[in-house]
């Protein structure tokens, strides 16, 4: 059996520097150079009554296929990590589907600049860094002040769609969001142990199903004021 300790180990999957990757960035065209510019504004620019936003979304499968299965639905994919995004980058460029995408690079505590009060319907948090070591707690994306941020930009009907391969992040995080304004809708300490074939599966996703550990999932609402 893993000890705790262990299972809050960050996980190996980590990013090198891609120089392909980040030398592709600027002539992306889905990348989206200054995100602050379209703030209350995405609906529009996307062309969508329902907008997701995905937090940390890797190397963009999730916000990638997501949006081709909803294609009247806006996907708004966030990265920070320069060569995950120039990977993503050029997987939503080069898809064919039909869809209605846009990429961000930055960090998810600036999600306030960029989007207006109510003007996200749907959070994604996908397999997010755990930062396991207490003194970094507040930098996990279920830290409190990341959670009045979320309150912010979310509608008045706006739900959080929590997805991790990780235990203690998972305990940590279902009592952040119920003392932080938010109701639990759903939750599941094994998600795909039922086809799912309405929610897309991760890169990071893929890879633990495949070790057989569980997916622990959760959905959030936001209580009304």
């Amino acid at each position: 059996m893993p000890t705790r300790s262990s299972l809050w180990q960050v996980d190996p999957m980590r990013m090198r520097k891609v120089k392909w990757a980040v030398e592709y960035l600027p002539q992306s065209k889905v990348l989206v150079a200054d995100p602050a510019e379209n703030k209350g504004k995405w609906k529009e620019l996307l062309q969508t009554d329902t907008l997701h936003v995905e937090l940390g979304c890797g190397k963009g499968k999730y916000s990638l296929d997501m949006a081709a299965m909803n294609e009247q639905d806006g996907f708004v994919a966030v990265e920070k990590n320069e060569s995950a995004a120039g990977i993503a980058a050029r997987k939503m460029d080069e898809d064919g589907r039909d869809k209605k995408l846009r990429l961000i690079m930055g960090d998810a505590d600036r999600i306030g600049e960029w989007f207006a009060p109510g003007e996200v319907d749907v959070i994604h948090l996908n397999f997010s860094d755990p930062w396991p070591k207490k003194r970094y707690a507040k930098r996990r994306l279920s830290a409190p002040s990341f959670l009045e941020q979320y309150k912010t930009v979310l509608s008045s009907q706006g739900k959080i769609i929590m997805k991790t391969d990780n235990a203690p992040l998972f305990e940590f995080s279902v009592p952040q969001f119920l003392s932080h304004g938010f109701s639990l809708e759903e939750m599941s300490v094994d998600f795909r142990r039922e086809e799912h074939p309405e929610d897309a599966i991760t890169e990071y996703e893929e890879k633990f199903i495949e070790q057989g550990k569980p997916i622990y999932r959760a959905v959030f609402a936001k209580e009304k004021a």
